[in-house]
Order: structure tokens, then C-alpha cells, then sequence
């Protein structure tokens, strides 16, 4: 029998088995996107029978969940050691945040389907766990922003916050046809980099920084 294939029995390599069925899933993910997804390839990606997937994830959305929990820390400590606490402009900032998280590339595709596909079929104390792992988060995001970007701190919750939903819209933008390689008019290829969701980030980002930098009374 492959040593894949041995029954994990302590704790440590139950928990080195769950890391190794996360990391062939987040491989399987990058490679095949959400809807070409298979439990069945991810059994045998991961090495095991596809039973012993259901001993550690109890449905699909329950590994999307874990690994849209793994790449939010894992992006948000990048992020964090990229603003490095200095002072800089709101369009430096954003576009940090922008390039950090569209590098991660698994990040914002699984944040784009979070609410709408994947937390409607995990267990209520998976769900739970998910939320306090994103409230931990965003106050750290939270605190260094709000030093950085000169707001205080519901300000700055307000600020990372609003971040996610645009940063999920902007880069429907990019749903378009690739025409990297083909020969394009400028004003046509002036008006796609117009479009493009870096654009549409940084610039409505920036208008969100300053509208809320004005707000007296933000919302808590």
C-alpha cells in the first residue's frame, strides 16, 4: 500500500493529511477553476481514496471555504509587510493592495464566489470559523491602514471593507477576450486599458478613501 494511502491515526498526521488534500486542492483549483472542480480528482491529486476526503471536508464548498480562509491570511499578511507602516498616498496604497491580491491567484476568484456559491453548503460552525478568521483580519488590515491613510479606526473598517466588494466587481472586467499578441488600434486599445479592473480599482478606490476621509461621522 502507498504510504499516501495509510490511515492517518495521531493528530499530527491527520493534520499533515489535511494540509496535503489543501494543497493538491488549491494546485487542482489554479489549474481547472471553480466549476471544473472534482472531488474525484482531488482524491486522486491528493493521493487518497476519495472516502477519506469526507473525513476531513464534509461537502466541496467545505475545501473552497478552508482555502479561501488559507489564501485570505496568506494575502493579507503580503499585504501587510508591503504597506511596511509608512505614510504613502491613497493611489500608492491601493495599488498595492490591488497587485498583492490579484497575485495571489487564488484570492479573489474564490472571494468572488464566498457569499454567493460556497458558504451556502458548509457546516454552521465551519461558516462561523470563516467569519472570525475575516473579522481577525480586517482589523489588522484595518489598524495599519488607518495610520497609513490618516483615518481612524472605523474609518479604516469601513475603508477594507468596502475594498473586497469593489475589488470583486472590478475584476469582472477582465471577463472579456484576451487580445494580448494582436494588433490593436490605439484608441480602441486606450479605451480596453480604460476598463481594465486595475482602473477601475484604483481610481473608484481612491474616490472611496477620499469620500470616506470626509465623512465626520462614519458608519461603525
Amino acid at each position: 500500500m502507498s504510504s499516501n494511502l495509510k490511515r492517518a491515526r495521531t493528530e499530527a498526521q491527520k493534520d499533515f493529511r489535511r494540509q496535503q488534500i489543501l494543497d493538491a486542492a488549491e494546485a487542482h483549483f489554479r489549474d481547472v477553476g471553480y466549476e471544473a472542480f472534482s472531488m474525484g480528482n482531488l482524491a486522486k491529486l491528493a493521493g487518497v481514496v476519495k472516502g477519506t476526503l469526507y473525513l476531513y471536508f464534509k461537502t466541496r464548498e467545505e475545501v473552497f471555504l478552508t482555502l479561501y480562509n488559507q489564501s485570505l491570511v496568506r494575502w493579507s499578511q503580503v499585504f501587510l509587510n508591503r504597506l511596511d507602516h509608512r505614510p504613502m498616498d491613497d493611489n500608492d496604497y491601493v495599488k498595492i493592495l490591488y497587485v498583492t491580491a490579484m497575485a495571489d491567484g487564488s484570492f479573489v476568484p474564490l472571494l468572488a464566489r464566498l457569499e454567493h456559491v460556497i458558504e451556502h453548503n458548509v457546516a454552521i460552525e465551519r461558516l462561523v470559523e470563516s467569519k472570525r478568521i475575516f473579522i481577525d483580519r480586517v482589523a489588522k488590515i484595518a489598524e495599519t491602514s488607518a495610520a497609513i491613510l490618516g483615518l481612524n479606526q472605523p474609518q479604516a473598517l469601513e475603508v477594507v471593507r468596502t475594498m473586497g466588494v469593489l475589488l470583486v466587481g472590478a475584476t469582472r472586467a477582465d471577463q472579456g477576450p484576451s487580445l494580448q499578441g494582436e494588433a490593436i488600434p490605439a484608441d480602441v486599445q486606450a479605451l480596453i486599458e480604460a476598463f481594465s479592473s486595475e482602473n477601475i480599482f484604483i481610481k473608484n478606490a481612491c474616490r472611496i478613501i477620499a469620500g470616506v476621509r470626509a465623512d465626520a461621522s462614519p458608519a461603525e
